[in-house]
């Protein structure tokens, strides 16, 4: 199996403002930073047992999870349970600061009473890869489960690596889920400059993908609602389009990196996108994303696939995170389904 014949079966989002898809390209278009929304409420998704000794970036986590998970007809809309094989499903999460507060109180409990002053039940939240931990236990997703923390480009490094395990035999289809928190702990590190706003600064939501082997999804009857393309990591935005779009070919559709064509960003004058290319910047409307971006603009491009803007002829979506003031650009292609729409979803799916 090669890497263009992975797709996207399941989008799930847990994030103020938005619970389909589509709806994140509106929110894009009607709202600007400042947003009204109220914060996602994660215990009306997944119950308040669901949230017992769990931080806010696992909560929001197992909340977009689920959703990927229905939506590629894994589990049933009535229960959490595998209609696949576990040991068939990975995980690969990404987040630059989900649990920084959890290890940042910790060290701070350490520091003022040992050991003594940490509880037991709270203590794992403190590690690395809570998140892929508690999202494969949750599910039974028994699978190779990886953490991503690196950075700009981390949340499409997260959907590279997850379409990689799958070309690569070791899984059938994997969940990627990005996510990060708005906290005190996050606000005092990221809102560094005078009169900075943490509500504007910062998002507070999560988004998830099941991406699976093209005839895996054909064999139990799921619609993928996307095709992973090529994918690229370069040092510079604009070698990194030029390397997904030679000979300057125009996407259908660019979603931007984080605060694209802001003062700081010199790469905006150099990015070889013709400028009547519609672009989005989801961090507009739903704040810096970080860890949670790439994996986030994933879902917005399934949602433009989904409209007539994003029919069959119109193009791909090309996906950039990260810019020249990073240490790394990151991009991928999303194409339309095409040939692998034909096959009808039954409901519940098969397992496979």
């Amino acid at each position: 199996m090669t890497l263009r014949e992975i797709v996207v079966t399941g989008v799930g989002l847990a994030l103020p403002g938005a619970d389909t898809p589509r709806e994140l390209l509106r929110a894009v278009d009607e709202s600007g930073v400042g947003r009204p929304y109220e914060p996602f409420d994660t215990g009306a998704r997944i119950g308040r047992r669901g949230h017992r000794y769990k931080d806010r970036a696992t909560q929001l986590a197992l909340c977009a999870a689920q959703d990927a998970l229905r939506d590629a007809a894994l589990i049933p809309g009535d229960g959490e349970e595998l209609t696949v094989p576990g040991g068939t499903v990975g995980v690969v999460a990404s987040s630059n600061l989900g649990n920084l507060d959890t290890a940042c109180l910790t060290a701070a409990a350490i520091a003022e009473d040992s050991v003594a002053g940490l509880s037991p039940m709270g203590l794992p939240n403190a590690s690395s890869n809570v998140v892929a931990s508690w999202a494969a236990i949750r599910f039974g997703l028994r699978g190779p489960n990886l953490m991503l923390c690196n950075g700009a480009t981390s949340g499409l490094d997260a959907v590279h690596w997850a379409a990689t395990l799958v070309a690569a035999g070791r899984v059938r289809r994997a969940l990627v889920i990005g996510v990060e928190t708005r906290n005190a702990v996050v606000e005092g590190l990221l809102s560094s400059a005078p009169g900075d706003s943490a509500d504007d600064l910062l998002l507070d939501g999560a988004a998830a993908l099941v991406v699976e082997g093209a005839a895996w999804a054909c064999d139990r009857g799921a619609r993928p609602a996307a095709v992973l393309g090529r994918y690229e990591r370069r040092t510079a935005l604009a070698d990194c389009v030029r390397a997904l779009l030679p000979d300057d070919a125009a996407p259908g559709v660019w979603f931007t990196p984080e605060g694209y064509g802001t003062p700081r960003d010199a790469s905006a004058t150099s990015a070889p996108v013709p400028d009547g290319v519609p672009r989005h910047d989801l961090t507009a409307a739903f704040g810096r994303a970080s860890g949670a971006l790439g994996v986030l603009q994933c879902a917005a491009a399934v949602g433009w696939l989904g409209t007539a803007e994003g029919r069959a002829d119109a193009g791909d979506a090309l996906i950039t995170s990260g810019d020249d003031t990073t240490d790394a650009v990151a991009a991928l292609l999303l194409s339309p389904p095409g040939r692998f729409a034909a096959a009808p979803r039954r409901p519940g799916g098969a397992a496979a």
